[in-house]
């Protein structure tokens, strides 16, 4: 393994250093996935343009309807903001699975996002949020919904020499809520065999589902949103049938591998069951809220 380290001051001068030498550079903000890339031999860079300290890209910032995270926002400073205690504790419940807390001390949700690991912890839960990135390259800054950002395994609509610099999602409206679960084959530190993120709105005087946005990682070459699932609880009552319903169309929308840690059968049970009991969890916190 051999290198040079770059450090650069400004997000101006990282994309000068990555002009400068493509293809052979690569940006690399916490490590905890570039690092093991490289161990492994699968990227071998040049040049490294460390951008774990560039100004502004580390903030939460909350206005009247929306959140921002910097891209170099770490896991634990959202497993630990008061903002994701109550509608938004789906973000707190991603954020505090991954890795272990050395991990979550250093690992970037922006470095996450563009691993673009069918199995990354944090892509469900602002995928359903409807989140969009902001970018900045060569050419000046762009924003792009999450959803289409991610095109497969490793695979983004990211340049080489462009950056990420926050993530953006609207607040929620009254009576709703959100959950996140993620099944491996151990407690800890463990890749998801699948994960779900949940967020339900209920009708403002009744029962009923208003919206429902559904988002599965590790169940296909990519994080999704079930559509069918999601569409199939508008105007239905919240509850154990629609919701057992809502989590058969979801394994039935996934496509998921067979591999060392399960099989694609016991992939798509786990989407059915985890779903359910995602949107349970949803439901029992709103009624919560409104006690």
């Amino acid at each position: 393994m051999s290198f040079d380290l770059h450090r650069p001051a400004t997000v101006t001068e990282a994309i000068d250093l990555a002009q400068r030498f493509a293809p052979t550079a690569r940006y690399v903000a916490g490590g905890t996935d570039t690092v093991i890339q490289i161990n492994r031999k699968k990227i071998d860079p040049a040049h490294l343009i460390d951008v774990a300290c560039l100004p502004g890209l580390s903030e939460i910032t909350e206005t009247a309807d929306a959140f921002t995270l910097g891209a170099l926002t770490k896991y634990r400073s959202v497993e630990t903001h008061p903002a994701f205690q109550g509608d938004l504790r789906m973000l707190l419940e991603a954020a505090s699975v991954v890795g272990g807390h050395q991990v979550r001390n250093i690992a970037t949700i922006g470095g996450n996002i563009v691993n673009a690991s069918p199995a990354a912890d944090f892509v469900p839960p602002l995928l359903a949020l409807d989140a969009s990135l902001d970018i900045t390259g060569p050419t000046g800054r762009r924003s792009v919904a999450l959803r289409d950002f991610i095109i497969g395994p490793g695979r983004t609509h990211l340049s080489p020499v462009e950056i990420v610099t926050s993530i953006r999602f609207a607040k929620l409206p009254a009576r709703s809520a959100t959950a996140f679960l993620k099944e491996g084959r151990r407690r800890a530190m463990e890749i998801s065999v699948v994960c779900v993120a949940a967020c339900l709105t209920l009708e403002a005087s009744t029962s009923r589902c208003a919206s429902v946005r559904l988002a599965i990682g590790a169940a296909s070459p990519k994080a999704f949103r079930p559509e069918q699932a999601e569409g199939y609880l508008i105007g239905k009552p919240a509850g154990k049938e629609s919701f057992a319903e809502a989590g058969r169309l979801a394994a039935e929308a996934s496509s998921p591998i067979s591999d060392v840690r399960a099989s694609a059968g016991y992939r798509r049970g786990l989407v059915a069951v985890m779903v359910e009991r995602a949107l349970t969890t949803c439901l029992q916190r709103i009624r919560e809220q409104n006690q």
